[in-house]
C-alpha cells in the first residue's frame, strides 16, 4: 500500500508524552508503566511522516496531574500543538485559565479504562465536566464502550459543547455494523453532535492491516466527514501487557505509515480526506 501524501497542516489528534518520572511521577494508582516518550521524539517522529500538528492528551498513567501533557504544549507551541487534560476536583478555575492560555483546549472523560457500564454515574460525570468547561469553549473527550455510548446518548446529544469519541467509539472489527451501539453512535455523528477519532484501529482489529476496520470507518465517514479526525495513539501504549502495574509494559508495534495509507483507502476522495487530517482538527482545536 503507497503511503499517502498528506495535506498541509495534517494533524494527528492523539498523542501522549511519557516523561521522566523523576520529574513527572506517575500515579500510584496506574494500571500500566510505559516506557519513555519524550517531547523530541514525538516531533521527529512526525516531521518523519510529514505531519504539522498535535494534540497530546493526557493518559491515565498521569491520573489529573497534568504537568507532563502541558509541558509538552510550551515545548511545542501554540502553532503546533493542543491539549486535551482530565481534571478532578482539586482544579480551580484559575487552573483551568491557565491550561487555556497553553492550548488546553478539551477534557478527557476516560470511562474505559474502569470497564465503566453504569449510564447513570456515567451520564453524572458527563454533565458535571461539560458544565465546568463549556465557559471556556472546551470539548469534552470520552473513551468508553459502545454499548455505553448509546446508553448515554441522550445526554451526549444534549450536552453544551462538542463531544469527540476516542478510537472509532469502542466499535470493534469483528462486531461489524449490527454491533450493539453503532447506530446510536452514527445517528451523534450524523447529527453533527459528536466527533469521532478514526485512531488505533490496532485495539479494535484481528486483521493483517486492520482491513477488517474498513466497513466501520466507511460507515462513520459516510454519516459525518465533518465529524471525523484521525488520530496515531503514539507512543501506541499497551496496558494490561504486564501482570503488575510497574514493570514496564511495551508498546504496541504500529506503522503508522500503512494506518495512514489505510485510511486513505477508506476514504471516498482526496478533499474528504484533507478534511479529516487537515479542516476538521483545525476547527475543533482552533489551530
Amino acid at each position: 500500500m503507497t503511503e499517502p501524501s498528506l495535506p498541509a497542516g495534517a494533524c494527528d489528534c492523539h498523542t501522549h508524552v511519557f516523561l521522566d518520572p523523576r520529574a513527572y511521577p506517575w500515579s500510584p494508582a496506574r494500571r500500566y508503566t510505559p516506557p519513555p516518550a519524550p517531547i523530541e521524539a514525538l516531533v521527529a517522529w512526525h516531521d518523519a511522516l510529514g505531519i504539522a500538528r498535535v494534540v497530546v492528551v493526557q493518559p491515565s498513567v498521569y491520573a489529573a496531574d497534568n504537568a507532563a501533557t502541558l509541558q509538552a504544549l510550551r515545548v511545542l507551541g501554540p502553532e503546533r500543538a493542543r491539549g486535551v487534560a482530565v481534571l478532578d476536583a482539586t482544579a480551580t478555575d484559575a487552573d483551568l485559565q491557565a491550561m487555556h492560555a497553553l492550548g488546553v483546549r478539551g477534557v478527557r472523560v476516560n470511562l474505559e479504562i474502569d470497564r465503566a457500564s453504569d449510564a447513570a454515574e456515567a451520564t453524572a460525570q458527563l454533565r458535571e465536566t461539560a458544565a465546568r468547561v463549556a465557559p471556556l469553549g472546551w470539548h469534552v473527550q470520552v473513551y468508553a464502550n459502545l454499548p455505553l455510548l448509546a446508553a448515554c446518548q441522550s445526554v451526549l446529544r444534549a450536552l453544551p459543547v462538542p463531544v469527540v469519541l476516542d478510537h472509532y467509539a469502542g466499535a470493534h472489527a469483528s462486531g461489524g455494523l449490527e454491533q450493539p451501539g453503532l447506530h446510536a453512535v452514527l445517528a451523534l455523528v450524523a447529527e453533527g453532535r459528536a466527533y469521532v477519532k478514526l485512531s488505533a484501529p490496532y485495539r479494535l482489529s484481528a486483521a493483517a492491516g486492520h482491513a477488517d476496520m474498513a466497513p466501520i470507518a466507511r460507515a462513520f465517514i459516510a454519516a459525518g466527514p465533518d465529524r471525523m479526525l484521525w488520530g496515531s495513539d503514539w507512543p501506541h501504549p499497551q496496558p494490561g501487557s504486564r501482570p503488575h502495574p510497574h514493570d514496564i509494559s511495551p508498546p504496541f508495534a504500529v506503522d503508522s505509515a500503512q494506518v495512514l495509507a489505510a485510511l486513505r483507502a477508506w476514504t471516498p476522495d482526496a478533499r474528504t480526506f484533507e478534511r479529516i487530517l487537515a479542516d476538521n482538527p483545525a476547527r475543533l482545536y482552533g489551530f
